[in-house]
């Protein structure tokens, strides 16, 4: 963890000695303090162009850190470069573990993804072009919310999400997970997921695939933990009942870390993977 920060904190100087042309808004309140009874104030940061002719595409980007750590402020560097390129970017916060449990994280992700599409172009995004995205259990949120409305339904709201992108996403099949774990209560993972098998599956995105999915693109390091690995191979197993041709790109020789630290180099293949898939979302 230590040489993952260290990257991204190399990453943001050399960021930030070219600023031109990018408008950063930090910060910004998205859930009060309270919603919904229990909620806590959680914020997002907006990167985009100081000149934007039209609407843009526009990324959200959700962070991992095992569904316990981790935050925007880390992600500063992606949403720069992802802005050169011409989209809008979002870097979101949301409640983390052992406070916060599974179906509030997902509640909270829903609550961005709406502000978002509510604001979004007073900022040059086209709110008819959002792509939700995350890096292991940030990927595991935005799949989750990609393939089930219930958290949006829950606010008495539509899901907007026009598309995923994955990134060596976690959680994909927690509820076969945890059933092989077979952990001892309250320990491990189920301090998110809690003891509860109904909650395991109910929060397991290849349990509620449809026809009306987004287009998603899904990225997996060959070298990355295998229980991502496994749990990958049976999301696109099913995924390919729906979708014959599934735009997996497996890069063969990275490990679950590496995969978010190369978005720091913008000629990157995965960033143009990502870059790409973004802008033709229609």
């Amino acid at each position: 963890m230590g040489n993952f920060v260290l990257w991204f904190f190399l990453g943001f100087i050399l960021a930030s000695c070219s600023l031109r042309g990018i408008t950063v808004s930090e910060n910004i309140t998205y859930m009060e303090e309270g919603f919904l009874g229990e909620m806590p104030q959680k914020q997002l940061n907006i990167f985009y162009p100081k000149k934007i002719t039209d609407p843009l595409p526009v990324l959200v980007f959700i962070h991992g850190g095992s569904w316990r750590s981790g935050s925007k402020e880390r992600y500063g560097v992606l949403g720069r470069r992802m802005s050169r390129r011409e989209i809008v970017t979002v870097i979101m916060d949301y409640p983390l573990s052992p406070e916060y449990k599974i179906h509030t994280m997902g509640m909270a992700v829903a609550k961005a993804l709406d502000w978002v599409s509510e604001n979004i172009s007073a900022y040059g995004g086209d709110p008819g072009r959002i792509v939700v995205s995350g890096h292991s259990a940030g990927g595991h949120l935005a799949s989750l919310v990609a393939v089930r409305d219930v958290y949006f339904d829950s606010l008495g709201v539509r899901n907007p999400i026009a598309g995923a992108a994955l990134i060596d996403a976690a959680g994909l099949d927690m509820y076969h997970y945890l059933k092989e774990a077979n952990n001892a209560p309250g320990t491990s993972h189920l301090r998110t997921f809690t003891d509860d098998p109904e909650v395991w599956r109910a929060t397991s995105p290849i349990y509620f695939l449809h026809e009306e999915m987004p287009p998603m693109i899904f990225l997996m390091g060959g070298k990355t933990y295998k229980s991502i690995r496994e749990g990958t191979d049976r999301f696109m197993q099913a995924y390919s009942d729906f979708e014959p041709k599934p735009d997996l790109r497996i890069q063969k020789n990275k490990r679950h870390v590496p995969m978010i630290v190369q978005f720091l180099y913008t000629p990157g293949r995965a960033f143009r993977w990502v870059r790409d898939f973004v802008k033709n979302i229609d």
